[in-house]
């Protein structure tokens, strides 16, 4: 509603959308590199961040130890008010909010998905704190996968293969954030070109660029063509001018119909 009411008033519109950011971890990767890097970038800001990682796509040889090592992990987490600098995770932006989160969790189960870590149970009586939760075996067409449910939930996804995995980013309506860990150049290379989304992480699982590149995703999560910072934020602001000039000698002077050149 925004963009249309805005570019149908003849306005610039940079209007960013959703995200549901992929991780996708190859069977080459470092196991521990790939959890920590999941729980951080799946966890910080209570999950409440765009670029939030929400579901790692995990190659079956690999799944079940990185699953183990992520709920490790993801357990050790401390829940509470930022005032004591021994917490890690803060509170959500409201309880309604919470609530809503919440109930992602308990329903996963009910559409087939495993709740390895589940961070509805022992919250603090005050606050809006949730506790992070992990979900093992999301597909499309499960809530838990399909929604952005922006906050501490981490779902896994299981593919056979590359391209399986490569497939269930490229068919996410979303396509803002990804990211592949994996020992091979070769392998990152060709995802970088393969994958159907704006930002890519190589073992990086937050691929927010330097301010000089623009941000912004692919799909929906971008409405129009206008990215954020970088030369297409310049150009946002910017109303350019064009200005030809030249200080011909006038003895060179004569009646020319064409296009002026320079001689």
């Amino acid at each position: 509603y925004i963009y249309e009411t805005g570019t149908k008033n003849g306005k610039r519109v940079q209007a960013l959308g959703g995200a549901k950011n992929h991780m996708v971890v190859l069977p080459d990767a470092d196991i521990d590199l790939a959890a920590d890097a999941a729980v951080s970038a799946a966890f910080g800001s209570a999950g409440e961040r765009c670029m939030a990682v929400s579901v790692v796509v995990a190659l079956d040889t690999v799944a079940d130890e990185l699953v183990a090592r992520i709920a490790q992990r993801v357990s050790a987490i401390k829940v509470g008010p930022g005032t004591d600098p021994a917490n890690e995770m803060g509170p959500l932006i409201t309880g309604e909010h919470r609530d809503k989160v919440a109930g992602y969790v308990r329903g996963a189960a009910d559409e087939g998905a495993t709740v390895v870590v589940d961070g509805t149970t022992d919250l603090p009586t005050e606050g809006f704190f949730l506790n992070p939760s992990l979900i093992d075996h999301v597909k499309p067409g499960m809530a838990s996968y399909d929604d952005e449910i922006f906050g501490p939930v981490l779902a896994v996804a299981r593919v056979s293969s590359y391209e399986e995995g490569l497939g269930l980013i490229n068919d996410n309506e979303f396509g803002n954030g990804t990211a592949i860990f994996t020992r091979d150049g070769g392998a990152a290379r060709r995802f970088q070109f393969d994958v159907e989304v704006g930002m890519v992480g190589v073992n990086v699982p937050i691929p927010v660029p330097v301010s000089y590149y623009s941000f912004g995703g692919w799909k929906s999560s971008l409405f129009g063509d206008q990215h954020m910072y970088g030369p297409e934020g310049v150009n946002f602001y910017t109303r350019s001018k064009v200005v030809t000039s030249r200080w011909p000698d006038p003895a060179t002077s004569t009646i020319d119909l064409g296009f002026p050149e320079n001689r």
